[in-house]
């Protein structure tokens, strides 16, 4: 299934893989980014997915970010880049399934910011990251200013943004902003086998979690437990549903349950 010349779509089972296709080096331009929006909008309404995994053809380049000859070209940085922001996910708020990037090589501003847009990262161990966008004159403002000042301690992430600094896979794996690091010939088996391990969970848990994750970052801890028992429609249906009793009567029978979804 093919979402465009630049971004291919395959399904695995539950799992959507989403593959950039950009030679040389996976550069994102305004149409590319409304690819894979489409392609992240396959995962939102097909029921039967439950996870994706985002990734980039060759061995170099998992994204080298926005497409600098496109804008030479004439496309302006405020080009319509679709309802999902730069790279599809960097604004794709309120989708209740996770996306796992699969970095295959390096990165470098956009394509670190659509990492970081991510729920879960593997990356290939010899993966290099940096935001040039200060060096030469623009913004990382697809979420590298907004995420990574979250994530990571400020005098940290001011260093990298202001600076260019790069850093390696190791590095970011010991900062927390991937979860895996592992030889580039294992990171889309790697990203497929953490999906696969996410199917095994029940999906309305999946979906519940990742709307508290969302719905209560940055508050108070009161405030968030406020949010979370009495303000998130989906936490509300957990207890009470068909997969709750499912995975207590699979605990007990000691086999593996069998979720509906409801």
């Amino acid at each position: 299934m093919a979402a465009s010349n630049d971004v291919r779509i395959e399904i695995d089972g539950p799992v959507l893989i989403v593959t950039l296709d950009r030679p040389k080096a996976n550069a994102i331009d305004a149409p590319t980014s409304r690819a894979l929006y489409n392609a992240f909008a396959e995962l939102r309404s097909d029921d039967s997915l439950r996870v994706a995994v985002l990734t980039a053809a060759g061995d170099r380049f998992f994204s080298a970010g926005w497409d600098l000859k496109a804008a030479h070209a004439g496309e302006p940085p405020d080009a319509d880049h679709g309802p999902g922001g730069f790279a599809g996910i960097t604004e794709l708020f309120g989708l209740t399934k996770p996306i796992i990037a699969a970095v295959n090589g390096s990165a470098y501003g956009g394509g670190v910011e659509m990492m970081l847009a991510a729920d879960l990262v593997v990356a290939a161990e010899s993966a290099k990251f940096s935001f040039p966008e200060a060096r030469i004159g623009v913004l990382p403002d697809a979420g590298g200013v907004v995420r990574l000042s979250s994530l990571l301690p400020r005098p940290l992430a001011t260093e990298l943004l202001l600076t260019g600094r790069p850093f390696t896979a190791a590095d970011a794996h010991q900062w927390g902003l991937v979860n895996r690091v592992v030889p580039a010939a294992r990171v889309l088996e790697t990203a497929k086998e953490l999906a696969r391990q996410i199917c095994e969970s029940a999906p309305l848990s999946v979906t519940a979690t990742l709307d508290i994750i969302e719905a209560t970052q940055g508050l108070r801890d009161q405030d968030a437990f406020e949010v979370m028992r009495h303000g998130l429609p989906t936490v509300a249906r957990v207890p009470a549903s068909k997969d709750a009793e499912e995975g207590a009567r699979a605990f007990i029978e000691r086999r593996a349950p069998q979720w509906q979804g409801l």
